[in-house]
């Protein structure tokens, strides 16, 4: 029995640690709006994670009334942390780390934005994304009218993103392997932005009453969310979870 024992106690201590990043996007914070990050240890023991602040430009930000990006929580416990911005943003964003050894993460992790409108609270959650290389997304402007595609770098390296607005025109593309291949729209208004290392951008998926959006990117870990607004002329959005992006296009863009 000692000798099995011992087997088990090696096989434990010689499993490999590994890392989970969880992205929370879109946090929102300024004169009516706040955001807090959630975290709850679903696991019989204490656990601890990483939260690392950004904002839309990329800086690090801390959370409130804490010293370091450690956070221990106990069995079963839950906690609630705000990020330490007071200016006008809708693209701040977390990434959370759990180090596993052995069976998979046990820390829940989530956010709820909450704006006040016309003297009424709204109130969103967030949800955890995860990046993917050179994600894409098309489709006609009637089926996102009012909305927001978020995009954040989450990566140290600089990325890119083209995007395209066409007003119906489309041409022809001689065959291939990429998933774009075959008749492509007209450009009427269109333009390449590069994200900073951590940073994040929004695009309106309509513009000047186009009818067609498109946007795609290269980086090797992009999140991108569609925001729909929760109410017309009301500057809250909620991620819409419906939205499908492409994977990675090969040979990049």
């Amino acid at each position: 029995m000692a000798f099995v024992a011992l087997g088990l106690g090696a096989a434990l201590a010689g499993a490999q640690e590994r890392t989970v990043e969880s992205i929370v996007p879109a946090l929102a914070y300024g004169a009516t709006c706040s955001s807090a990050l959630e975290l709850r240890n679903l696991g019989e023991k204490p656990a601890a994670v990483e939260v690392e602040g950004h904002r839309a430009s990329g800086a690090l930000v801390g959370l409130a009334g804490q010293a370091g990006i450690t956070i221990h929580l106990g069995a079963g416990e839950r906690g609630s942390y705000k990020l330490e911005i007071q200016e006008e943003t809708g693209g701040a964003w977390v990434k959370v780390r759990e180090r596993v050894r052995g069976a998979g993460p046990v820390v829940a992790v989530g956010a709820v934005t909450e704006c006040v409108v016309a003297n009424q609270l709204r109130t969103v959650r967030r949800e955890v994304a995860f990046a993917t290389r050179n994600p894409w997304y098309s489709s006609e402007a009637a089926e996102a009218q009012g909305s927001l595609v978020s995009l954040i770098n989450t990566s140290e390296h600089a990325a890119k993103a083209a995007v395209c607005y066409s007003s119906g025109g489309l041409f022809s593309v001689p065959g291939g392997s990429r998933p774009s291949a075959g008749l492509q729209p007209v450009c009427s208004t269109a333009f390449e932005v590069q994200i900073p290392p951590f940073g994040s951008r929004e695009f309106p998926a309509e513009r000047d009453g186009s009818s067609h959006f498109s946007l795609k990117t290269e980086g090797e870990a992009i999140v991108l969310e569609m925001l729909r607004p929760v109410e017309i002329d009301v500057k809250v959005y909620a991620v819409d979870s419906t939205i499908k992006f492409g994977g990675e296009v090969p040979g990049g863009r």
